[in-house]
């Protein structure tokens, strides 16, 4: 059936609350082009080679700031395995003379394992938000996303370098 004659003027198929930003181009293939870029959020809209160079800059920072909270969560679960060492050594010698030593204990590791949860947590959310910049399929971009992580290792990591591919 030809449609070509009727009019389609009055009709709007553009997204509620769209039209008031900045166009957003979404790619799905892999581009170099940074025209209309919006990364994650369409405030974080590219409009030229100083806010192109300001995201990456941004992006790398970012990065390298995941793999700084990766060592934090590291050492701070080195640091808890020794000092819940110490306190259950501690709390088998009281127990058997006073009893709440044990309590103490317990406190002790479900305090460290709140801790090691929201560090958790946040290494989730971070990694999943480096997949989202990742996920704009923008060879720049990706590019940032791994000099970030280049970065961040350099500053911050002090074990192995091996990682699997998982987003965290």
């Amino acid at each position: 059936m030809d449609h070509s004659h009727m009019d389609h003027g009055h009709m709007d198929h553009g997204m509620p609350g769209m039209g008031d930003g900045p166009k957003c181009n979404m790619n799905m293939l892999f581009t170099w082009d940074t025209t209309d870029l919006c990364i994650v959020f369409p405030s974080w809209h590219i409009s030229g080679t100083g806010s192109l160079i300001f995201s990456l800059l941004a992006i790398v920072l970012l990065t390298a700031g995941y793999e700084a909270i990766r060592e934090v969560s590291r050492r701070y679960e080195a640091h808890a395995a020794k000092a819940l060492e110490g306190t259950r050594d501690e709390s088998d010698e009281s127990s058997s003379l006073l009893g709440p030593g044990r309590n103490a204990g317990r406190n002790a590791e479900q305090q460290t394992k709140i801790v090691k949860a929201v560090l958790y947590a946040v290494q989730v959310f971070y990694s999943f938000f480096i997949m989202l910049l990742f996920m704009t399929y923008n060879g720049w971009v990706m590019l940032a996303v791994s000099v970030g992580a280049f970065v961040g290792y350099l500053m911050f990591s002090q074990s192995s370098s091996t990682k699997t591919v998982a987003c965290h």
